[in-house]
C-alpha cells in the first residue's frame, strides 16, 4: 500500500470517527472504544476537569504527552495530529495565557470536532490548523514543543515527520511525543493490516530504529521511556477486530508493543 493510500484512508477512517462523537455513536477497534488497551484510562479526572465529553471521547492516543512534558508558562506548543483537541487544550492550559498551543489535523471533520470543544471550553489561547503532519504550514524556529500522540506511526514518510518537527522548533527546542514503539521483529500479517495502521500499531517503528531516526534528523538527548506494554491477551481485541486468526498470531505480539514516550531535544 502506498502512502498516498495510507494516507486517504487514514484520512476517512479519522472522519467517520469524528463523526461518530458527534452523534453519540460508539465504535470498535482502536476508535473510541471504552475497554481498548491503548486508548482507555489515560487522562486523569483532575486533568480533564472542564473539558465537554465530546473532546475525552475523541481521543485517540495512546499516551498522555502533556502529563509528561515539561509545558512551561509562555510557551508555544504544536500537537501534531491534534484529533478532537484534547492534547491541545491541556496544553494551552499549562502554558497559559501568554502561550499558545496550536494543533495540526487533515481531517475536516475533526477539526470541526475540536473547534466545537475549544468554543465549549472556553480556552483561549489555542488555533487549529488544517495541513499534515508531514508538511507542517507553520515557519521556521517557531515552536517551543513538539507534542503528538499515537500518530507518527500513522504517517507512511516518518523520517520527513522528524524533519518537519525538527524545522518547526526553535533551537533547544523539544520533542515530547507519546508513541507505540516495537521491540524485536513483528509478523507480516500484523504490518500488512490496514486495520492495524488505523489503531497505531502496524505503523510503529522498532525502538532502536525510532532512535536512530530521530538521531539523524539532528535531535540530541534522545530518551523512550515505556509507559505500557501489551500483552498477549490485551492483543486479542484488536487482532480480532482486523479480522486477523487471533490464536497465531498473540503468542508473537506478546510484550513487544509498548506504548512509549518519546524526548529529544533540537540543539
Amino acid at each position: 500500500m502506498s502512502y498516498q493510500d495510507i494516507k486517504e484512508v487514514v484520512r476517512e477512517k479519522y472522519g467517520q470517527v469524528a463523526l461518530k462523537v458527534v452523534s453519540g455513536q460508539g465504535s470498535c477497534c482502536g476508535e473510541v472504544g471504552q475497554g481498548d488497551p491503548i486508548t482507555s484510562n489515560l487522562y486523569e479526572h483532575s486533568q480533564t476537569a472542564g473539558l465537554p465529553a465530546e473532546v475525552i471521547s475523541a481521543s485517540l492516543g495512546c499516551g498522555n504527552p502533556t502529563a509528561l512534558a515539561q509545558l512551561n508558562p509562555g510557551e508555544i506548543v504544536l500537537d501534531l495530529g491534534s484529533g478532537g483537541g484534547i492534547d491541545v487544550l491541556l496544553s494551552a492550559r499549562r502554558v497559559g495565557p501568554a502561550g499558545k498551543a496550536y494543533g495540526l489535523d487533515m481531517t475536516e471533520e475533526m477539526l470541526a470536532l475540536a473547534r466545537e470543544n475549544q468554543k465549549k471550553s472556553g480556552i483561549e489561547n489555542v488555533e487549529f490548523l488544517r495541513g499534515e503532519i508531514e508538511q507542517i504550514p507553520l515557519p521556521d524556529d517557531f515552536v517551543d514543543v513538539v507534542i503528538s500522540n499515537c500518530v507518527i506511526n500513522l504517517s507512511g514518510d516518518k523520517d520527513r515527520v522528524l524533519a518537519e518537527a525538527f524545522r518547526v522548533l526553535r533551537p533547544g527546542g523539544r520533542l515530547a511525543v507519546s508513541d507505540v514503539v516495537v521491540r524485536g521483529e513483528v509478523p507480516s500479517e500484523i504490518r500488512r493490516s490496514i486495520e492495524l495502521w488505523i489503531g497505531c500499531v502496524a505503523g510503529a517503528l522498532e525502538e532502536s530504529e525510532y532512535r536512530s531516526k530521530l538521531a539523524k534528523t539532528g535531535f540530541e538527548e534522545i530518551e523512550l521511556e515505556p509507559t505500557r506494554i501489551y500483552r498477549a491477551e490485551d492483543a486479542r481485541e484488536f487482532l480480532a477486530c482486523a479480522g486477523m486468526d487471533v490464536d497465531s498470531i498473540a503468542s508473537q505480539v506478546h510484550g513487544k508493543f509498548m506504548s512509549a514516550f518519546v524526548r529529544a531535544r533540537k540543539p
